[in-house]
């Protein structure tokens, strides 16, 4: 679209003036109008920096170029539909959905974008707050896109990281937007996310996810449970309304690139997960001489626990007790490992449990700390032999150990973000995997651009069987017209059924080159061609009427 910024914004401020001071307007709406038009100049998304009087010349102005303004002359008629239809309509979010679809929106497609904070970029007391539970996903998919510039969503929280995917009318009012909903979630203020987040869009945000299934930005290059992760995303957002079409699209290919390479490269050999990491760092922490006598605990027997218990059995620990809410789940790894002593604990005794422990592991799902100062300062001393300090590896998030037990000169805590130590001794292993596995990444993420590319003609083959179908109705009820009422239904039928069968085949042609896979840069080259060519000459205005239809669907949200 060739309309300057300057040209729509002062064009704006016009309108949403004149709305001000029209005998429709509700008293309530008119104040917020002329507020809008006083603040629009100093946007940050759209710079107008207009003369005093551009508000007189762009109302008496015209585009050098009319075929250049149609888009913006079709959003501002779709903006008096809206405006007619009821007296007191909100003309402040009107205009700033109405100027961001006009600022940009016509001229490219949504972005997905990736607002993430990691193990990589932020402590793990901020992580634990911006936590979202899995039980907790479909409510945030649903406010993420109740947000005025948000299609689609979905949430990846973890113990390394949480990331937030979404696809974006606005890549800069989306992040921001988003940003405010975690600050608003979590009680961090935006200014510290902000601090400590990424930013990732379209390709870079779709090979971070690629990368992320693979294990490639794990603490632990390789490892499986991220992978795990990814497909409970796509399993809990399956009929979630905002696991769109794209965010969907984008995670089950994450997946498919995550089992490649593990299948096609040898990065998961002698791979090591966060439950196998922290073993290992009890273990440096641990006088050499006590690794077969210590005495363990592991508070919480779900997959991380499962995971500890195995790899403590792999290093030789012979007898362990767990702690856990009810028994069911430590029964069933009693069963698998029978030649270790697992000893069955309730919550109710888990500081009794503690006393008698020497390293006590703890990976539950509670939101609320187990162990504060106040719960260990009385405890008795661990021997010399063991160190003389009891040490917490909480690989939980939010975490089970309060930092403050670190203030006792009798304990020692570690949480997921001191795993580095353990990671850091095989780094140029680490380098190498890294590259084989990019290669595939680099595949795939072409593929999956193509694809979503491909997307593009949707609309265009929708607008062009929805004009065949007016069309042939139109003309089909001037012939049954000519032939009077009293029609056999057969006839009618058979008529009806003539005139589908025309526009099926001569339809079949175009559609055709309007389909394809993706997977052929020249074909989808040729295809998108095909597309702008249709909407030429058909008059589609397809992304117009996307457009529109962007504008009124958020719009009733809001107002929802």
């Amino acid at each position: 679209m060739a309309v300057s910024s300057a040209f729509v914004g002062a064009k704006l401020e016009a309108l949403l003036v004149r709305n001000a001071s029209s005998p429709s307007m509700s008293a309530s709406a008119a104040p917020r109008a002329r507020r809008a038009a006083l603040s629009r100049r100093n946007w940050g998304m759209i710079k107008c920096e207009a003369a005093p009087d551009a508000l007189a010349q762009a109302d008496a102005a015209e585009p050098t170029n009319a075929a250049s303004f149609s888009a913006s002359a079709s959003s501002l008629s779709a903006l008096e539909q809206l405006k007619t239809s009821a007296a007191d309509r909100d003309w402040d979010l009107l205009a700033i959905i109405l100027l961001d679809f006009l600022a940009g929106y016509t001229k490219e497609r949504s972005s997905i974008v990736v607002i993430g904070l990691s193990i990589h970029t932020a402590p793990v007391e901020m992580r634990e707050k911006l936590a979202v539970p899995e039980a907790e996903w479909p409510r945030a998919i649903s406010e993420l896109c109740g947000l005025n510039h948000i299609e689609e969503a979905a949430v990846l929280s973890t113990c390394n990281r949480m990331e937030i995917y979404v696809v974006a009318l606005s890549r800069h009012r989306g992040v921001k937007e988003v940003t405010d909903w975690m600050s608003k979630t979590s009680g961090i203020p935006a200014s510290d996310i902000c601090e400590h987040r990424f930013l990732l869009y379209d390709q870079d945000a779709t090979q971070h996810i690629f990368e992320v299934s693979a294990g490639l930005d794990s603490l632990v290059l390789g490892e499986g449970q991220i992978l795990a992760q990814v497909k409970q995303v796509v399993k809990v957002g399956q009929g979630v309304v905002g696991f769109g079409r794209n965010i969907s699209g984008l995670f089950k290919h994450a997946i498919t690139v995550g089992k490649r390479v593990r299948t096609e490269t040898n990065i998961a050999a002698g791979a090591v997960s966060v439950s196998s990491a922290a073993v290992e760092l009890s273990l440096m922490k641990l006088p050499e001489a006590s690794h077969s006598t210590a005495r363990m605990l592991v508070v919480g027997a779900g997959k991380m626990g499962k995971l500890v218990i195995k790899h403590l059995a792999a290093k030789g620990c012979t007898k362990m007790v767990v702690v856990n809410r009810t028994e069911d789940r430590v029964s069933a790894i009693r069963e698998e490992m029978k030649d270790v002593e697992i000893i069955y604990k309730p919550l109710t005794e888990m500081l009794t449990c503690t006393a008698e422990a020497d390293v006590v592991f703890t990976s539950t799902a509670s939101e609320t700390p187990l162990f504060l100062k106040e719960h260990v300062v009385d405890l008795p001393p661990v021997g010399s032999n063991e160190g003389g300090l009891r040490l917490f590896v909480d690989i939980s998030v939010p975490r089970n150990v309060g930092a403050c037990v670190n203030d006792l000169e009798t304990a020692r805590v570690y949480n997921v973000d001191d795993l580095k130590e353990v990671v850091a001794a095989n780094k140029e292993d680490r380098l190498r995997k890294a590259m084989e596995a990019q290669a595939i990444i680099a595949e795939e993420s072409g593929q999956f651009e193509a694809w979503r590319d491909s997307l593009e003609t949707v609309p265009t083959i929708k607008k062009l069987r929805a004009y065949a179908e007016r069309i042939r109705g139109a003309e089909l009820e001037k012939c049954l017209s000519k032939m009077g009422d009293d029609i056999p239904k057969k006839t009618r039928k058979a008529v009806d059924d003539l005139s589908r069968g025309i526009v099926n085949k001569l339809l079949h042609g175009p559609m055709q080159h309007l389909r394809c896979d993706g997977s052929d840069s020249r074909t989808l080259s040729e295809t998108l061609e095909n597309m702008h060519a249709l909407n030429r000459m058909f008059s589609l205005e397809t992304e117009i009427s996307v457009l529109e239809q962007k504008i009124r669907a958020k719009v009733e949200q809001s107002q929802n």
